[in-house]
């Protein structure tokens, strides 16, 4: 095993959120704290988001492991669940089997159980990690639960830590009262430079480093430019650079390894890479008269629509496309994708293959997968749906002219195939089958 080259006594870049390991940079002591004080004041929830690799998790574990014997704690961490699940997590959480249980059992065996510890002077804690998974309607469950109190105290601690878009949940109108209960929220970014160098130098020496110089200074600014100091991704890189030394037997890290670690992950530059390739398609949310706003009602810069260099080198390499999606919005054509065999993921953030800039489409909204006779949109639980032929759908086989409708988007699905072949048939126009694509729906800001 590597370790013995390096003269470690355990390997120093594994993902798992070990407390051993937590680098607390100023952003993660701050949130930290946050966390810490919810023991001690109950009048409020605490808030912690952060992206995907952020340290969310491992601040929880560290959490964990510091508090003291009188604190009761329950964790939840599977969160697309439905409220009566989630009441029954809960409870499985603090030693009860509620399977059987209805709704008003649930609630009314909580309510005693929180009751009975604050009498016996413990305290009770609920930590709900990926917490933007929960529904809006869960999410007041929880709102409920927060509210029971003795004549003095409330007796439920709840921190609340997940991905950005949990933000945008609390935010929505439908959560007013729950907002008003967050006391602390904190957002966790991404580490600087100089962070991301102290993070490795911390995780080698609790490994065993003894001071050692392993990774050779030149490799710190290659690392943070690939790793845009994510610690996740900083952990996976490397882990693998120290891989590429141990191969040839050296006992310390190169810049070379850390670019053989590069090419073996196929990885370009962080701050070049939505989702780890070319830029893809974007699609700006208009609200404005000309379109070209954004919801702030700031300039857009650039187009409203791009096709990534990933997707023109595949125009050259492969076949024609078997399909492609026609992007409206408000009556408008913005732009189109080809589809071809295989997977398309459209959503809000930079790493899908069509990015929607909407605050009403969820990060991951969902997916076109395209077979050689066949195309099939599917939604990937989104907080507000996808809508084809008038009806809100799962997943759904797409005939020629389809609209798909994704917040106030419409993508009008054409079948290259049958054009091709010479069958004929009513492709409506993209500002007529806008015009149908559908009824009017509520909609929740999915930020």
């Amino acid at each position: 095993m590597y370790t013995e080259l390096f003269r470690l006594r355990q390997p120093p870049f594994r993902l798992s959120p070990d407390p051993e390991f937590l680098y607390l940079s100023k952003a993660h002591s701050r949130a930290k704290a946050y966390m810490e004080s919810t023991i001690w004041f109950t009048d409020g929830f605490v808030v912690i988001t952060g992206e995907i690799g952020s340290g969310k998790t491992t601040l929880i574990e560290t959490l964990l492991s510091e508090l003291d014997k009188d604190v009761v704690v329950a964790q939840i961490n599977q969160t697309q669940v439905s409220s009566v699940e989630f009441l029954q997590a809960v409870l499985v959480q603090f030693g009860f089997s509620p399977f059987k249980m209805k709704k008003a059992e649930l609630i009314s065996t909580l309510n005693t159980f929180l009751i009975e510890q604050y009498a016996a002077g413990r305290k009770v804690l609920l930590i709900i990690d990926e917490a933007q998974n929960l529904s809006l309607r869960t999410l007041e469950e929880v709102r409920m639960l927060s509210g029971i109190e003795t004549t003095k105290d409330k007796v439920l601690r709840i921190i609340l830590a997940g991905q950005p878009e949990l933000n945008a949940k609390l935010d929505s109108p439908e959560l007013v009262q729950l907002a008003q209960r967050v006391r602390l929220r904190f957002h966790l970014g991404a580490l600087s430079a100089d962070d991301t160098e102290a993070y490795i130098r911390h995780r080698l020496e609790v490994a065993g480093s003894d001071g050692r110089e392993i990774f050779e200074s030149a490799t710190f600014p290659l690392i943070y430019r690939y790793s845009g100091g994510v610690p996740r991704l900083i952990n996976t890189l490397c882990e693998t650079a120290m891989m590429a030394a141990f191969t040839t037997d050296r006992d310390n890290v190169l810049v070379t390894d850390v670019q053989a670690a590069v090419d073996e992950l196929r990885w370009t530059e962080f701050a070049q890479r939505p989702g780890q390739k070319a830029a893809p398609a974007t699609v700006a949310d208009d609200h404005t008269a000309t379109g070209n706003f954004s919801e702030q009602g700031t300039p857009r810069q650039g187009p409203e629509l791009y096709i990534g260099a990933s997707d023109t080198s595949r125009q050259q390499t492969q076949e024609l496309p078997l399909a492609k999606l026609i992007v409206v919005t408000d009556g408008r054509t913005v732009g189109e994708l080809p589809l071809r065999m295989g997977r398309t993921v459209i959503g809000r953030t930079p790493d899908n293959d069509l990015q929607i800039d909407s605050r009403f489409v969820s990060r991951h909204h969902c997916q076109i997968v395209t077979q050689a006779n066949a195309c099939v949109v599917e939604d990937l639980n989104s907080t507000n749906g996808i809508v084809v032929k008038s009806q809100r759908v799962r997943r759904q086989n797409l005939n020629d002219g389809d609209v798909i409708t994704i917040g106030r988007h419409d993508l009008i699905y054409i079948d290259e195939r049958s054009m091709r072949t010479g069958m004929t048939g009513s492709n409506p126009s993209p500002t007529a089958a806008a015009e149908s694509s559908g009824p009017d729906h509520d909609e929740t800001q999915v930020n």
